[in-house]
């Protein structure tokens, strides 16, 4: 279940969130594996500070991020293989994998 604590001085959208349509690019053809990485990170930390400068709480983006992300890949390669990749997140999460050494500290 998600929860998200509404946005503090925003009220455009419903719920005290704004929503904000764009056009969809255009497509320019397969980019390299590593490449569509690069693109994918900067387009979702784009939207990060999007979401974040119109008061969305930075755990509401992560939930709904992490739903987003599940539900791809739950459509992708189904539920069993969404599953096991899952099960292996809390040793990589303990691993430090996801933590981010920020370079001003």
């Amino acid at each position: 279940m998600l929860v998200c604590r509404p946005a503090t001085g925003y009220g455009g959208g419903p719920g005290g969130y704004d929503i904000i349509m764009k056009p969809a690019p255009v497509a320019r053809g397969s980019l390299p594996d590593h490449e569509q990485k690069q693109a994918a990170l900067d387009l979702l930390q784009e939207a990060w500070v999007e979401g974040r400068v119109y008061g969305v709480d930075g755990d509401c983006m992560a939930q709904v991020c992490l739903f987003t992300a599940f539900s791809e890949l739950v459509s992708t390669y189904g539920e069993d293989a969404a599953a096991r990749y899952a099960e292996g997140l809390p040793k990589r999460i303990a691993n430090g994998e996801f933590s981010v050494q920020l370079a001003w500290q």
